[in-house]
């Protein structure tokens, strides 16, 4: 392990709170274990770790973000994801391999959407070719958390949303029973709506085979 990350996790470690971990975990359905830490502390460690460290270098990013991706628990993940927004606009196209990595381990919702409304929305804006490329392995996944990614990467592009690609990778997951992709295409719809509810409407009154939830989620803020 690399010595910033040895450091990182003798920090979270010294600051864990079994008292917090037990329901923390049990928030998270069990999927994985807490040291107890909960935001606003995580983000103070932090802070207070990047000023007396510094950041890592750009080039053990990726060791150092699998690094933390390997310990059990969840804090590390996001302590992870938190290094990795600081080089948001810096890394470069070949780290779409390493994001590829953390949302197809330890998946669930909150590291997901994390990554694919930051780190993969980051890059496939900056990088077209690693866009064209990602995209169309990852809608024709069996993986269902990378076809989710698909749907949600757009959600901090407001007016520079692809409206119709959204709108085509809906159509391929419809008919999922999928609670983790019928309500990312209802979050997807509705957020695009916050700034054009006008084509979210006519596209879930055209679209009949919607999922009774992602039609709730898409409509929620602009009503029938």
């Amino acid at each position: 392990m690399h010595k910033y990350s040895l450091a990182l996790k003798s920090l979270f470690e010294e600051n864990a709170n079994p008292a917090q971990a037990g329901p923390m975990k049990k928030y998270m359905r069990d999927q994985f274990e807490y040291l107890g830490i909960k935001t606003p502390q995580s983000a103070a460690l932090m802070k207070g770790f990047i000023a007396e460290h510094g950041l890592p270098p750009l080039e053990k990013l990726d060791v150092i973000v699998r690094d933390l991706w390997s310990l059990p628990q969840r804090e590390f993940q996001y302590a992870a994801m938190g290094l990795m927004g600081k080089f948001e606009k810096t890394v470069g196209p070949e780290f779409i391999t390493t994001i590829e990595y953390l949302l197809v381990t330890k998946s669930w919702w909150d590291t997901v959407d994390t990554l694919a409304g930051h780190a993969v929305g980051s890059q496939f804006k900056r990088f077209p070719k690693v866009r064209e490329k990602y995209l169309k392995k990852w809608r024709k996944s069996e993986n269902f958390w990378l076809r989710r990614t698909t749907l949600l990467f757009q959600l901090g592009y407001k007016e520079e949303t692809d409206f119709d690609l959204l709108s085509e990778i809906v159509k391929e997951n419809l008919g999922s029973d999928e609670f983790f992709i019928n309500k990312a295409i209802g979050w997807a719809l509705r957020q695009y709506a916050h700034t054009h509810p006008s084509p979210v409407k006519k596209f879930v009154k055209a679209t009949k085979e919607l999922h009774p939830l992602s039609r709730r989620e898409a409509l929620k803020n602009i009503g029938e």
